[in-house]
């Protein structure tokens, strides 16, 4: 099925202008078509079952604190401080010191269990950290040159379009306005010749009524006389 061409009805360029009252009568009519029409209702909730969110339990417990207005837990930064290890146990008897020997080490193990995984979360981020900074120092500079090359690339390439967009809007305005400037002169008499043809058409339809109505009294008139004489 072939595709209808679309037409552009508008004619700016001949046309005139239209008044306020005009321009008021076409609101009234648009918002007396709208004021008829009803929204299509909404799907049920029977064919349509609402989504169940699957959040994770930590975006879960987030949204609970921020629905409770409880205030956020800050970030825990004694870990990247320096560390101290716990103080070595005071000297005690031999007969005290094999009975606890077991006990001490194991709460020894225990006690530095905490510094030593702070200090290797440090270690570990200054580590990282100072590789980014060294990675960033040899490549950042050229990565940033390049990152600005692309970007400026990008824009005059958008500015192109954009340039390229605006002549063929203007050139497509151009040849608007020129062809229809050409017809304006013949539009316009079409126009007045199709208002003077609409007026006649009235003029006629007017006076064939009232020939009618001329011809309707003259014989009510023949027939009243008609019946007077013959009374």
């Amino acid at each position: 099925m072939a595709v209808p061409p679309a037409y552009h009805e508008s004619l700016p360029y001949i046309d005139p202008e239209p008044s306020s009252e005009a321009l008021s009568a076409a609101r009234a009519l648009i918002a007396a078509e709208q004021s008829t029409f009803s929204p299509p209702p909404p799907p049920s909730s029977s064919s349509t079952p609402p989504k169940e969110p699957t959040f994770s339990p930590a975006i879960a417990a987030e949204l609970t604190r921020i629905a409770s207005s409880a205030p956020s837990q800050p970030l825990d930064l004694s870990r990247y401080e320096a560390q101290e290890l716990p103080p070595p146990p005071t000297k005690k008897s031999t007969r005290s010191k094999k009975s606890s020997s077991a006990a001490a080490a194991a709460s020894a193990v225990e006690a530095s269990r905490q510094p030593l995984s702070n200090a290797f979360i440090s270690s570990s981020y200054l580590s990282s950290r100072a590789q980014n900074l060294s990675l960033l120092d040899s490549h950042g500079r050229n990565a940033w040159l390049l990152s600005n090359y692309h970007l400026e690339a990008e824009l005059r390439s958008l500015e192109r379009d954009l340039a390229a967009t605006k002549r063929d809007m203007d050139l497509l305005n151009a040849a608007r306005a020129s062809r229809q400037n050409e017809v304006k002169g013949e539009m316009q008499g079409l126009e007045q010749n199709w208002r003077e043809g609409v007026g006649r058409v009235l003029e006629t339809e007017i006076a064939v009524q009232e020939l009618r109505e001329q011809i309707r009294q003259e014989l009510r008139s023949r027939a009243a006389a008609a019946e007077h004489a013959a009374a």
